[in-house]
C-alpha cells in the first residue's frame, strides 16, 4: 500500500529530493564535526588523532569575560528585534489587506519588499554613510535643526538601535508575505457577517482577521523564539569597531574571531554547540507553552 502511494506521488518526492539533499549535506553531515568541541583539535591530528578533553572548552567559555557580554548582546538584540519587528510585520500586513486600490497596494508592497533584496554589505555601507558624523544625511538634518552631530557607530549605546531598526526596514516588508497569503484565505462571508453586525474596520481586523491568522502568527513566533541565540555575524561585523565592542560583540562574531582568525577550532566549536543547545531549549519551551495555552504547536 505504501509502495503504491510512493510510486503514485513519485513526481512530488522527486521535487522534495533536492531539499532533503541540501539538509543532509549542509546540516546533518557537518554534525559529525561537533566532536571537535570535546577535543584539543589540531589540523595535523585530525578528528581521530586529536585528544579528548571533555568539557574543557565549555568550562573555559563559561569562566571567560566574554560570556556575559556575548550573551547579553545576542539575546538583547534578538529580543529587541522580536518585540518591535514581529508586531511591525503583522501591522503592515493588516494595512496592506485593508487597501482597496489593488494598484496602490501592489506598488506599496513592492516598495516594502525592495530593501530585502539588498545585500548585507550594501545595507551596512548605507548605514555607515548615512550616519557619518561629517557627511551623513542624518547628522546633516540634525545640524539643520541646530542639534549636535552624533557618532552613532562609535558610541555603544546607539548600536542596538541602529542594528534593529535598520533590520526592520530591510526585512519587515518581506515578512508580510506569509501574513498576506494567510489573510487571502479568509472567507469573505466572515467580513460580511461582521459588517452586518456593525463592526468597523478596526473591529473587523481585531475580531476576524487576527483570529483567523493567529495559528500562523503563533508558529512564526515559536520559530523566532527558537532562534533567539542566532544572530547573523555579517552585518554586526561590518558595523563593528573597537569603540562599540561593548554593545556589538555577539556570539557569532566572537566565534568567528576565535575560530577563524585565532584558529581556536575546539573552543569556537564548543561555543557553537552551547549556542545550538540553548536555541533548542528555547524552541522546545516555546512550542510546549504554545501547545498548552493555544493548542498550536510545530509538533506533538
Amino acid at each position: 500500500m505504501h509502495g503504491k502511494r510512493v510510486r503514485g506521488n513519485a513526481d512530488l518526492y522527486l521535487m522534495l529530493a533536492p531539499v532533503l539533499l541540501f539538509y543532509v549535506v549542509f546540516w546533518l553531515w557537518p554534525l559529525y564535526g561537533i566532536q571537535i568541541g570535546f577535543r584539543d583539535f589540531t589540523v595535523s591530528g585530525g578528528f581521530w588523532g586529536s585528544p579528548w578533553v571533555g568539557l574543557k572548552h565549555f568550562v573555559r567559555y563559561f569562566g571567560s569575560f566574554y560570556l556575559f557580554r556575548t550573551l547579553r548582546n545576542t539575546i538583547g538584540i534578538n529580543l529587541y528585534e522580536l518585540l518591535v519587528g514581529f508586531p511591525a510585520s503583522i501591522v503592515l500586513a493588516l494595512m496592506f489587506n485593508e487597501l482597496r486600490s489593488i494598484r496602490f497596494r501592489n506598488v506599496a508592497q513592492v516598495i516594502s519588499y525592495a530593501p530585502s533584496f539588498l545585500s548585507i554589505m550594501v545595507v551596512a555601507g548605507m548605514i555607515v554613510n548615512f550616519l557619518s558624523p561629517s557627511a551623513g544625511i542624518v547628522n546633516a538634518l540634525l545640524g539643520a535643526l541646530g542639534l549636535e552631530a552624533r557618532h552613532y557607530l562609535v558610541e555603544p549605546e546607539y548600536f542596538w538601535h541602529v542594528y534593529v531598526w535598520s533590520s526592520i526596514w530591510q526585512r519587515v516588508g518581506f515578512s508580510t508575505i506569509i501574513y498576506t497569503a494567510a489573510m487571502a484565505t479568509i472567507p469573505d462571508s466572515y467580513y460580511e457577517a461582521a459588517v452586518i453586525d456593525g463592526a468597523r474596520k478596526v473591529r473587523r481586523m481585531w475580531h476576524v482577521t487576527l483570529p483567523s491568522i493567529s495559528p500562523i502568527i503563533v508558529m512564526l513566533l515559536i520559530l523566532q523564539i527558537g532562534n533567539i541565540m542566532t544572530l547573523g555575524f555579517e552585518k554586526v561585523l561590518l558595523l563593528q569597531n573597537p569603540l562599540n565592542l561593548e554593545a556589538s560583540e555577539v556570539i557569532s562574531t566572537y566565534v568567528y574571531k576565535a575560530g577563524l582568525l585565532q584558529a581556536q577550532f575546539s573552543y569556537s566549536t564548543a561555543i557553537s554547540i552551547f549556542n545550538m543547545a540553548v536555541n533548542v531549549l528555547f524552541l522546545v519551551a516555546a512550542n510546549t507553552v504554545s501547545k498548552r495555552a493555544r493548542g498550536v504547536s510545530l509538533w506533538g
